[in-house]
């Protein structure tokens, strides 16, 4: 299975939806004037969480010097010539972790103490690895992209240490998934997600990925560049685009302006005076756009956006991907069993 997996990645099965699920217009007459603009798109972003534990500093510390201790404990090998194991202090370490890990109060100044105690424990297993690397079989590629994240998490929490921040570019959260990032989203169930981000364009209710990154970003750079697509797909510009207030930049707007697009959402800035704002139309318009979120409600209850188990980052991108093509696939069943059973209710021999 992993092997046909590979050969299915991220941009195959974009591939695929696109060809499966958008109409294709031949716009090679440059000749031909501007058709008007018709249809509607609808645009929005989510993040899907990856299978990992809520990170925590000293969490992330303690779990580095166990897997740590275990790489040590696999090199040393006595009957090679290294007959002094290098110095750990396992019960120590493991006992100034739960001193904090199982504390109910901790001040900001235990977290850091604590946290500095498991950086002197994580730095000397790192050298003590290099040591014994001298001596070692070839590692596994496992092993040494664990080394490599965990010398990139040490460097990381050293650095905030030190500064007394709790920021750092590409910050590690999870060791076994170094390539997960945290995505701010300002929501009150959940301010932070740790996973990917996804935009989608929804055209005729099939869904279709814009954009997948692991980095957080600003959305509205997307609408201009699906816009385009759009017109690729249809051959004109969309009618409408139904978007959050994110997407409503001066950019966006001005752009859509030209192309005689309508944007939702009311103007940028103050009101001018006498200036009156259709409450009405906004009132369909969040109708419209509700589509966008009821199908990241449906890919997360019933098709696994909320909670991506695959940890490898590749496999991760494909299962996010698969899932919109499995939502668009259900879509145009549904419609065509509707068709079906109203030809069925028409004909004289299946009528009821």
């Amino acid at each position: 299975m992993v092997a046909f997996r590979k050969k299915f990645d991220e941009k195959v099965i974009r591939e695929i939806n696109e060809m499966l699920f958008k109409p294709k217009q031949d716009n090679n007459d440059e000749d031909k004037p501007e058709p008007p603009n018709q249809g509607t798109l609808i645009m929005d972003a989510t993040c899907t969480p990856a299978n990992i534990t809520f990170p925590q500093d000293i969490k992330l510390c303690n779990e580095a010097r166990e897997k740590t201790e275990a790489m040590i404990e696999a090199m040393h090998r006595p009957n090679r010539g290294i007959q002094e194991k290098p110095r750990m202090d396992k019960q120590k370490a493991r006992k100034d972790y739960l001193k904090v890990a199982k504390s109910k109060k901790r001040n900001a100044k235990t977290l850091r103490k604590a946290v500095r105690k498991q950086l002197f424990y994580i730095r000397r297993n790192l050298l003590s690895i290099e040591k014994l690397m001298a001596n070692y079989d070839q590692l596994s590629p496992k092993q040494q992209g664990e080394i490599e994240t965990i010398k990139k998490l040490y460097e990381q929490q050293k650095y905030m240490i030190d500064n007394h921040t709790h920021v750092v570019e590409d910050r590690i959260v999870s060791i076994s998934q170094p390539h997960v990032r945290p995505i701010v989203r300002g929501k009150a169930d959940a301010k932070t997600e740790f996973g990917a981000k996804v935009a989608i364009s929804l055209i005729g209710g099939y869904a279709f990925v814009d954009r997948l990154s692991w980095d957080a970003y600003n959305e509205s750079i997307d609408l201009i560049p699906a816009i385009e697509k759009y017109r690729e797909d249809h051959g004109c510009y969309p009618e409408a685009v139904m978007v959050d207030k994110l997407y409503r930049s001066q950019d966006n707007i001005k752009y859509c302006t030209q192309k005689g697009i309508r944007i939702s959402g009311p103007k940028l800035g103050r009101p001018k005076k006498g200036e009156t704002y259709d409450k009405v139309q906004a009132y369909k318009d969040s109708g419209i756009r509700n589509a966008v979120e009821g199908k990241f409600g449906i890919g997360k209850i019933a098709y696994g956006l909320n909670r991506i188990m695959a940890k490898l980052k590749t496999t991760a991108e494909t299962t996010i991907n698969l899932a919109f093509l499995a939502m668009n696939l259900v879509k145009m069943l549904c419609a065509f069993f509707q068709f079906w059973l109203g030809k069925m209710q028409f004909s004289k021999k299946w009528a009821f």
